[in-house]
């Protein structure tokens, strides 16, 4: 997001960030928003191919430190 988010709790300035996931193997990824109920696999864990995926961009209010996700774009 290119564009200033204000908090919708307290109106405080935004900073854009990202929530880091260690869930393979303790690797850092950032996550992503997958459509549709989760379906597990056996090989991967969970089913994803075929389903729209977005990254998920997240803010924190530098005045309450509320955070707010976003999944805009596509994660190709």
């Amino acid at each position: 997001m290119a564009e200033a988010v204000e908090c919708v709790r307290c109106g405080g300035a935004t900073e854009e960030g990202f929530v880091l996931d260690r869930a393979h193997y303790s690797m850092p990824t950032t996550p992503q928003w997958v459509e549709g109920e989760p379906q597990r696999s056996f090989w991967t864990g969970l089913e994803t191919d075929g389903r729209r995926q977005f990254k998920v961009e997240t803010y924190r209010c530098e005045k309450c430190g509320r955070l707010e996700s976003f999944a805009l774009e596509s994660a190709d």
